[in-house]
């Protein structure tokens, strides 16, 4: 396993303290490769979470990608494939809340992200990202309990698709704006393209609209990435972004406005002038991050091929800590992991049914991970 982590500006590769893996070994860490991985040399030696045994909430959704808690502490979860919202209730009961009209699923492509109006229910509306017939957009949809989702209207369109890499991830950040992670659609040529919406972070209101200080006054807000899958941000409101690789590396980014993250340039490190290095890499077999959440001092990942839950301490100052993988194997394929209402533990999800995974009888799954 080749993984490092990043503390402040310098890069310090994670297999360098011996000793320090031994006793992290010691302590039942679970690495990557079935044993414990080193912290970086340097680095806080805070503790990290304690993190609880997952608690099945939810069987039998079809291939949940996008989910948002609600104020009830109830949750939406988007299905890529059947393009219906499920909404799941505190007891684990789910029930269907309505159709996105126009998705057209297909390989990677479907009905994917998913996010509540931080204003919720006083505007009352939640937020789709969709691969239709011909293109990625993101839909509005008034969401009342009772009457289901009404109303939908596209907010944008013309963002790039195709059978694979098409990001998928928004979600409102601490500024009250949409941030939307978009994949280079099997073009890489769009990463680089400032002005194109693909391999993209974008950032835009609630009406679609480019966000007010974005920093080439459009959309988009950082570019240069290949296929971003997860977004979350840190109580400072620094955002963290996870991002597929090719063939070699896999990378959690810490996000700037105007930053190149060197797609299709670089992949990993050392892109050197002009790019921004990742704080963390993982080989894809390692990997495949979707899903991020920060919580209780980490930055949490939800791994697809990887099929384990990494946790990635956060120093405080936009660095981290040797990652630890957690329940590496225990339950396929992890598509999506937020936090809980309270705060106190993880939503985590499986992504058996996509096509890809071995699923298991209840599959797919939404898990409760305690935390403390």
């Amino acid at each position: 396993m080749r993984s490092t982590a990043r503390t402040g500006t310098a890069t310090v590769p994670l297999a360098a303290a011996a000793a320090v893996a031994a006793l992290a070994a010691a302590c039942g860490a679970d690495g990557a490769a079935g044993g414990a991985s080193p912290r970086a040399e340097g680095t806080s030696d805070t503790a990290e979470a304690v993190v609880g045994e997952p608690r099945v909430h939810a069987t039998g959704l079809e291939v949940p990608w996008g989910i948002a808690v609600l104020p009830d502490g109830s949750v939406l979860v988007a299905e890529r494939d059947t393009a219906e919202v499920v909404r799941v209730a505190a007891d684990g009961t789910t029930e269907s809340v309505g159709t996105v009209d126009g998705v057209s699923p297909g390989g990677e492509g479907g009905l994917l992200g998913l996010a509540v109006d931080p204003a919720f229910p006083n505007e009352p509306y939640v937020y789709v990202y969709f691969t239709s017939a011909s293109d990625n957009r993101i839909a509005r949809l008034e969401y009342d309990p009772q009457e289901g989702l009404t109303g939908q209207e596209t907010l944008l369109d013309g963002i790039p698709a195709a059978g694979n890499h098409n990001g998928g991830r928004i979600a409102f950040g601490p500024d009250g704006f949409l941030y939307v992670g978009t994949g280079d659609a099997g073009d890489p040529a769009l990463s680089q393209d400032r002005d194109s919406l693909g391999g993209k972070i974008l950032r835009i209101t609630a009406e679609g609209e480019a966000a007010e200080g974005n920093p080439f006054d459009n959309r988009t807000y950082s570019y240069g990435h290949r296929n971003v899958q997860g977004l979350a941000w840190d109580e400072d409101g620094r955002l963290y972004a996870t991002e597929f690789g090719q063939n070699e590396w896999d990378e959690v980014n810490l996000i700037e406005p105007g930053g190149n993250y060197g797609w299709p340039e670089v992949e990993g490190e050392g892109g050197g002038d002009g790019y921004t290095d990742p704080l963390v890499t993982w080989t894809t077999a390692e990997a495949s991050p979707s899903g991020a959440a920060v919580a209780d001092g980490s930055l949490w990942v939800a791994s697809l091929r990887g099929a384990r839950l990494w946790e990635v301490p956060l120093t405080g100052d936009g660095g981290v800590r040797e990652p630890t993988a957690h329940f590496t194997g225990d339950h396929g394929r992890l598509r999506t992991v937020l936090v809980t209402s309270e705060g106190d533990s993880l939503w985590l999800s499986t992504s058996n049914r996509d096509g890809r995974g071995d699923p298991a009888e209840e599959d797919d799954r939404l898990f409760l991970v305690p935390l403390g």
